[in-house]
């Protein structure tokens, strides 16, 4: 009900509880003519309340092949999107999956 009145929407989305989890950001940036690049990760799961205090870059925590998946998937987003700009795609990465 709360959603719906505040959103005109009453959808309601659940996410699995990740105990170990890492925080994420892949950059990217688009221009007019479709070019998108991905400009590398941090990580940035070290925060006090909600605003971040250490950002590690690139991500210590991930191993190669996950590291190239979360490139590839900020690069979709941002096609996707047909995104110009600069912008950042977050991850949450369970360090235990």
């Amino acid at each position: 009900a709360e959603a719906e009145a505040s959103f005109g929407d009453g959808t309601v989305f659940l996410e699995r509880f990740v105990t170990d989890a890492k925080h994420v950001e892949v950059q990217i940036l688009g221009d007019r003519h479709g070019h998108r690049v991905q400009l590398g990760e941090r990580e940035c799961s070290v925060q006090y309340r909600y605003q971040k205090v250490v950002e590690e870059a690139p991500c210590a925590a991930l191993p190669e092949p996950t590291r190239a998946l979360l490139h590839a998937s900020a690069l979709k987003v941002a096609e996707a999107l047909d995104y110009v700009g600069l912008g950042t795609v977050e991850f949450l990465y369970d360090v235990e999956r």
